[in-house]
């Protein structure tokens, strides 16, 4: 079983963030423009802390909301109901405005649990089929969840990886999605690090698919292609935002799939977003 760390390594993490924020070209993110992300757009993927929730979130709920967290996007309910963890993240004045579920179980229990926690958005994070036909069938399925979903006032998105860039069978599974479903009740999620990974350029899918684009996942890549957290990567993020500012983005979500320090991750992620000019 994995434990949650206790307050006191929490609070000690958190002081090896501030040290580390602190430290030259690590504190403040700067790409010579007067537009910044606002704060009440940047939210945190808990995926990127899965190594250090384990069966008792309350710890890191509490240290996210100390860093200045007011939004977390969800992977999994840590062994509790949808209600009980509804409650959990009232206590640290954390809103859930996202989730990452699958569609193709039930799909009602899935409405269900996203009302409870007050989702607005929905995301499929991750799937792979070696045919075309397999993901035109997804697409299809996609697209109905949506409808279900747009009824119960949920928006249903979808999160890429770098493959549905690659082309199958003559064409790429991205533009399967995007083509096959409603523009309406189908958003993007866009992560910037798998869609660069990928060789596209993520301003140019932003534009390709207006106004879909609701949500950035923001983590880092160093030259060799490994995760970083943010400002000690590669990806010019000012660039990027600045390129998709005229159409608002709801959400920034700081991500890391592999941190070396969780909190440190989410301390320096915080605080790039915060900072970042562009």
């Amino acid at each position: 079983m994995t434990h949650s760390p206790s307050r006191r390594a929490v609070l000690g993490a958190l002081g090896a963030a501030a040290a580390v924020a602190a430290l030259p070209g690590a504190a403040a993110a700067t790409g010579g423009g007067h537009h910044r992300v606002p704060r009440e757009s940047i939210s945190i993927q808990l995926y990127t802390l899965r190594g250090i929730i384990g069966d008792n979130p309350a710890p890191v709920f509490e240290a996210l909301a100390d860093i200045g967290y007011r939004k977390v996007e969800l992977a999994g309910t840590y062994g509790r109901t949808a209600e009980e963890l509804a409650k959990l993240l009232r206590r640290y004045h954390l809103a859930s405005t996202s989730a990452h579920v699958g569609i193709d179980g039930d799909l009602d229990k899935v409405v269900a649990d996203a009302k409870a926690l007050r989702n607005t958005y929905v995301v499929v994070p991750y799937v792979n089929y070696p045919t075309l036909a397999e993901w035109v069938s997804f697409t299809q399925r996609l697209d109905a969840a949506s409808k279900v979903l747009r009824k119960a006032g949920l928006k249903l998105g979808y999160h890429n990886h770098a493959h549905e860039f690659a082309l199958l069978e003559g064409k790429r599974p991205y533009d399967v999605i995007t083509k096959g479903t409603s523009r309406r009740d189908v958003h993007l999620e866009i992560d910037l690090y798998w869609a660069i990974t990928a060789g596209v350029d993520p301003v140019e899918v932003f534009r390709q698919n207006l106004p879909r684009v609701r949500q950035f996942h923001v983590k880092d890549r160093k030259p060799d292609g490994s995760f970083a957290d943010l400002g000690k990567g590669t990806i010019d993020f000012a660039r990027i935002f600045r390129g998709t500012w005229h159409q608002h983005v709801d959400e920034y979500i700081v991500e890391n799939d592999e941190p070396v320090d969780a909190l440190v991750t989410a301390e320096v992620g915080y605080k790039y977003l915060r900072d970042i000019r562009f």
